[in-house]
């Protein structure tokens, strides 16, 4: 079968149709991945009925893989390198505890040390409708400030956190140990292609040396710009796709577009990253 790449929006994303992610994969192919993911931030596998080992395998083609330390409580029981993200109601009819996850925009693990280099999410079952991902293009966004906005956030560091909404407040402590804040640089060079990219998300609490009061028109603003239209692109998951996803480009955020009482379960490996940002150990505003 003949390979072929298909844009998916004006902002960001490609198709690649005619690769098989179950066989072994030649060096070639994975280079024209990597350099597909590169150009466009995400690409787009439809028809991949893959299993988790082989999810796995496919992954590591691209590099070392993080065993998910920072949340133990979601990764697959047999496999430290997927992390689960399922929305699937309790046994006693109360909603799932994962509800929440990635409903802000964000970048994988920008709260650690070592944000994620990328991430390849695979749908095993998704509602009836709705339980989209949206992505959006932080070249783009970066590009399109003014000389002025560029000068004032060049130096300006980020303070990170989880975010996360979790009901079980063992769970929250622990989240919360395990992650202390993080400040990231507001403006990352890209180690590949040496572009700037910026760097926020609505993990931002405030910036560092700054009071949340005084952050938090700059966050909203450059939240807002970066998720701009002409910057987006929005996915409409169907089973056994595949989408990987360029951490130090793009931004995502998971839409709670769909009834809560249906299994939505999407299973993540994700590559480690270059060391960036460091602990922050002041107030947090």
């Amino acid at each position: 079968m003949t390979v072929s790449i298909r844009r998916l929006s004006h902002g960001l994303g490609a198709e690649i149709s005619g690769i098989d992610l179950r066989a072994p994969l030649s060096e070639s192919t994975y280079g024209e991945i990597h350099r597909t993911l590169l150009e466009y931030g995400i690409v787009l596998f439809r028809d991949q009925p893959l299993t988790t080992g082989q999810h796995i395998a496919f992954s590591r083609g691209f590099g070392a893989l993080d065993t998910h330390d920072n949340a133990p409580q979601d990764r697959h029981p047999d496999y430290p390198e997927v992390l689960l993200i399922t929305t699937r109601p309790k046994s006693d009819g109360k909603p799932s505890d994962t509800r929440y996850t990635g409903r802000v925009w964000h970048s994988d693990h920008s709260f650690t040390l070592v944000p994620a280099l990328g991430s390849l999410l695979r749908a095993v079952a998704v509602p009836e409708v709705g339980g989209n991902t949206m992505f959006t293009n932080m070249f783009a966004a970066y590009d399109a400030l003014s000389e002025g906005m560029k000068k004032l956030i060049a130096n300006l560091h980020g303070v990170h956190t989880t975010a996360r909404k979790i009901d079980d407040p063992a769970r929250a402590a622990d989240m919360k140990r395990r992650n202390p804040p993080v400040a990231q640089p507001v403006v990352r060079v890209h180690p590949e292609s040496g572009r700037k990219a910026l760097y926020i998300g609505e993990k931002v609490r405030h910036f560092a040396g700054m009071t949340a009061e005084e952050s938090r028109p700059l966050i909203d603003y450059l939240c807002q710009h970066a998720t701009r239209p002409e910057f987006v692109y929005r996915h409409a998951w169907r089973a056994n796709d595949l989408i990987f996803w360029d951490n130090r480009s793009t931004m995502h955020i998971a839409l709670g577009d769909f009834d809560i009482n249906e299994l939505r379960h999407m299973e993540r490996t994700t590559l480690l990253g270059t060391p960036s940002g460091y602990v922050y150990d002041g107030p947090l505003h």
